[in-house]
């Protein structure tokens, strides 16, 4: 009885010390495989990493950047309490990142964007087309505002200013309202542009017409003309001019320091994006007819940069 149990214990015993070799032989070799592995990976991420050009992480440094701009301004860093965003600093932080995937389609946009140009005067002075408005983003610290061209709908007809005028279209399916919006752009340095946007939203129309203003930018003289003012600062129009649209015919005078803008609520908006904080004016004709007053103002404002005026302003002759 005794043999007859003996032989199974050591067959046994013979069977575990064979598997324990084996399996020691299975996890050392699945560690060599295990390194080779890893060995090929590492490898394979250092060529990507020599494949990918100059372009791409260019790319990649830049978002990180704006990234870490956004960490930076953002109100939850930190433990500070939250604060909401206004819609002028969310709309700033969209297009920034719309700045950084913007993909040119005109020659002008890629030297922009590759920095072969970096002076927007010299592209109004060799009077190229600008077709893109980031083009003016990236070159120009723009600030854009709404002009109240239109009034609210209301008991006894409404009448208070709106940045929306609404009409309609009558059809056969019904009446068809479309919204259209004038924008004024401008960096306060002497560029100033504006813009009129039409389409069936009032969002769609704001956009429009801040991208047709982005698109109108022109350079303007300043000057100190003022009679009673002998400093040197850029803060009123070197000289009298006059603008005219339809029947509304606007004067700009110069004005010395701290006089303030001395014109419409609507005009205001388009004299201080354009640098001008002082100035006195005089009006005639519809002036409630808002478009043709800012047009009025901006051909005066064009006329700032006529030669033939500025020979009439030294020699003391008339306009």
């Amino acid at each position: 009885m005794t043999e007859k149990t003996n032989k199974p214990e050591e067959e046994l015993k013979k069977t575990v010390e064979a598997q324990g070799t084996v399996s020691e032989k299975a996890v050392a070799e699945k560690a060599k495989d295990a390194e080779k592995v890893s060995e090929e990976m590492i490898k394979t991420e250092n060529e990507k990493e020599e494949v990918e050009t100059e372009a791409e992480k260019k790319k990649k440094i830049a978002e990180k950047e704006v990234k870490e701009k956004v960490d930076e301004k953002s109100d939850n860093v930190r433990g500070k309490p939250f604060k909401r965003k206004s819609r002028e600093e969310r709309d700033a932080e969209d297009r920034q990142q719309h700045l950084l995937k913007w993909d040119p389609k005109t020659k002008l946009g890629r030297d922009v964007k590759e920095g072969k140009v970096k002076d927007f005067d010299q592209i109004l002075e060799e009077k190229k087309k600008i077709l893109e408005d980031e083009v003016i983003d990236l070159l120009l610290n723009v600030k854009s505002d709404l002009i109240s061209v239109g009034q609210s709908k209301g008991k006894f007809g409404g009448g208070k200013r709106r940045a929306w005028r609404q009409t309609q279209k009558k059809t056969k399916e019904g009446n068809v309202p479309t919204f259209s919006a004038y924008a004024v752009a401008g960096d306060g340095e002497g560029h100033i542009g504006v813009g009129q946007g039409e389409a069936q939203e009032t969002l769609p129309a704001r956009d429009k017409a801040i991208r047709k203003a982005k698109l109108n930018i022109k350079k303007i003289n300043r000057g100190c003309a003022s009679f009673d003012c002998s400093c040197s600062e850029p803060h009123t129009v070197p000289f009298k001019v006059t603008g005219k649209c339809g029947s509304v015919k606007l004067t700009l005078i110069p004005a010395p320091q701290g006089t303030g803008l001395v014109v419409g609520g609507e005009l205001k908006k388009i004299l201080q994006l354009a640098g001008i904080k002082d100035i006195y004016s005089k009006s005639e004709g519809k002036t409630r007819t808002t478009f043709n007053l800012i047009k009025a103002c901006m051909n005066a404002l064009e006329k700032t940069n006529d030669d033939n005026l500025k020979i009439k302003k030294v020699d003391g002759g008339e306009e």
